[in-house]
């Protein structure tokens, strides 16, 4: 008898380890089939997703001006275009380079202050940073007849003191390109299109044909994504 009851044991956690095989082995077929499932949607967000989301505005802005070269050429493929933008000028670049600050006037760009040099002003005093700023506002209401109302501090480095000394607002940027470092067209284009979103300020300077050359390739993809191509002040306003 009890040897009959041992056996009806056996045979019974025999029967219980083959059920829990079985369940362990249909719960890791819905999981791993669950896995593939979410890998697959995954897969599938990343091909769809394109690099340069559909329409919006851009500003696209251009710092250390005017060169007596790019920006010439610059301003001339912006005129073919249709295209404006916003040009933050230094002081000590203006003589000399007049007629390309009226161009900018002329076709309805957005001229603004960098600085008479590229240097931090938050880091120099108050007096003397307020004076530089001054006097490149001079020089650019002495050329275009209009007192610029915008500022792009160099380095982004601005600060309260100076916002109560100077009526004019500070421009800062959404996407740095690096476009002084990398000077590679193809490079600068692809960080733009990949960092494209709606009133998306966009730092680039007019001093290398790398950059030139990237703003208008620029400019002629993202047009036909979709995107226009506004000024700071336009963008501020929407």
């Amino acid at each position: 008898m009890r040897k009959k009851l041992l056996c009806l044991c056996a045979a019974v956690l025999l029967d219980l380890c083959f059920l829990g095989i079985v369940c362990r082995l249909a719960v890791g077929m819905q999981w791993e089939d669950l896995a593939k499932v979410e890998q697959a949607d995954q897969t599938d967000q990343t091909v769809s997703s394109p690099e340069c989301f559909s329409g919006g505005e851009l500003a696209l802005t251009f710092d250390d001006g005017p060169h007596r070269v790019y920006t010439k050429k610059l301003l001339d493929g912006l005129r073919e275009r249709g295209v404006k933008a916003s040009f933050f000028l230094v002081g000590e670049n203006i003589p000399g380079n007049e007629e390309l600050v009226r161009q900018m006037a002329k076709d309805g760009h957005l001229i603004g202050v960098h600085c008479m040099a590229h240097v931090d002003l938050a880091r120099q005093p108050i007096e003397k940073s307020v004076e530089e700023i001054r006097e490149t506002a001079d020089r650019i209401e002495a050329v275009t007849g209009k007192r610029p109302e915008y500022i792009r501090p160099p380095y982004g480095s601005w600060s309260t003191e100076l916002q109560e000394k100077v009526s004019m607002t500070p421009v800062f940027w959404d996407v740095d390109t690096l476009d002084w470092k990398n000077r590679n067209t193809a490079r600068i284009v692809k960080h733009i299109c990949k960092n494209a979103a709606v009133h998306t300020v966009v730092l680039m300077h007019d001093a290398y044909q790398t950059s030139v050359d990237a703003a208008l390739e620029t400019i002629d993809t993202l047009t036909a994504e979709g995107y226009t191509f506004v000024t700071i002040e336009e963008c501020l306003i929407d």
